[in-house]
């Protein structure tokens, strides 16, 4: 829903710019070092977008036949149309993760279970904010916590949202990322560049996630536009995530007035996504848009109201307003 900032349209159409697909191209390499460096990672690859770079970290950390545990309500398990068995021929063992994080027990439980000849667990994912859950940011001692307990196997971290972590915490990226052998980042979303996202890790896994990024059809030619607005966006719109931070907590309390049969609790709102089950999800999503107010389901009973750079005060009043007099139709 966001939309590049004046600067980034600058920054793009300025851009120096070569062929990515040969690291010729200035600024993309610019935008993949200053990543790596925030990260504290070897090395960087630039993506079109967060799914490729769940994926090109899939394809490195495992084989065909392997296990990857991760929360059963994860983007990678539940919101990549089933891209890790089409494109790496791997399985799920998922367990719960209701409040974001992973209950460790059960991995280990899965881990444990090798020994009873079942398949090998290649990697763990995590996911930091974790978005069906309401934006949930992990706690990075329960990070390191699992990193210690699996054994030595690698952990990656879907951080399509890791800076609204960063903001909403103040853990740095570096100390969210130092548990994980890869983490992934978006540019879009919450800070605003039209397209892309990043990867990173040991150089030697990177330089193999570049072959798979050309594997997947990633590979792009003069990327250096896109990258431009990439740098503007890790320059300038980190710290601005606070504010919609603060907007979400204002429209998650007005959705917990509204709807007390919900039994939402506003406080979990950490970030900048509402959520909640109610089971008229799907109705009230779809009579709210109606009256301008738009949201969407993650689930058939879970809806998830987001907030970014393009929702103001007045569109908070607004929520306010129409929240104030909405009853969802008799069906």
């Amino acid at each position: 829903m966001t939309q590049p900032t004046a600067a980034m349209r600058e920054a793009m159409a300025g851009a120096v710019v070569g062929d990515d697909g040969y690291h010729e191209d200035p600024t993309v390499a610019a935008l993949e070092t200053r990543f790596a460096q925030m990260v504290a990672k070897e090395a960087a690859v630039f993506v079109p977008s967060g799914v490729m770079g769940n994926q090109i970290a899939v394809r490195v950390l495992t084989r065909p036949g392997d296990v990857i545990v991760a929360g059963r309500a994860q983007h990678l398990v539940s919101f990549e149309m089933g891209a890790a068995a089409r494109n790496s021929s791997v399985q799920f063992a998922t367990v719960d993760d209701a409040n974001g994080a992973l209950a460790l027990r059960e991995v280990l439980d899965i881990i444990d279970a090798e020994d009873d000849h079942q398949a090998h667990v290649a990697m763990v994912s995590v996911e930091n904010t974790h978005m069906p859950s309401g934006g949930t940011p992990w706690d990075v001692a329960a990070m390191v916590a699992l990193a210690n307990a699996i054994g030595g196997r690698p952990v990656h971290l879907d951080g399509a949202r890791l800076f609204n972590a960063v903001v909403a915490t103040g853990t740095s990226a570096a100390d969210y990322a130092a548990p994980a052998t890869t983490v992934m980042a978006c540019l879009s979303k919450g800070l605003c560049a039209p397209v892309g996202s990043l990867l990173a890790g040991p150089a030697e896994l990177m330089e193999r996630g570049r072959i798979e990024r050309k594997r997947l059809g990633g590979a792009m030619r003069q990327a250096g536009f896109l990258a431009a607005a990439g740098l503007v966006a890790l320059d300038t719109m980190i710290d601005r995530l606070a504010e919609d931070h603060a907007r979400a907590r204002q429209i998650a309390e007005l959705f917990a007035d509204s709807f007390p049969e919900a039994g939402y609790n506003p406080s979990t709102c950490r970030t900048n996504i509402v959520a909640f089950d109610h089971p008229q999800a799907r109705q009230i999503v779809d009579e709210l848009a109606l009256l301008g107010v738009e949201g969407g389901t993650v689930a058939p009973r879970r809806v998830r109201f987001v907030t970014h750079a393009g929702v103001d005060d007045d569109d908070v009043a607004y929520v306010a307003e129409v929240l104030g007099r909405f009853k969802p139709s008799v069906r």
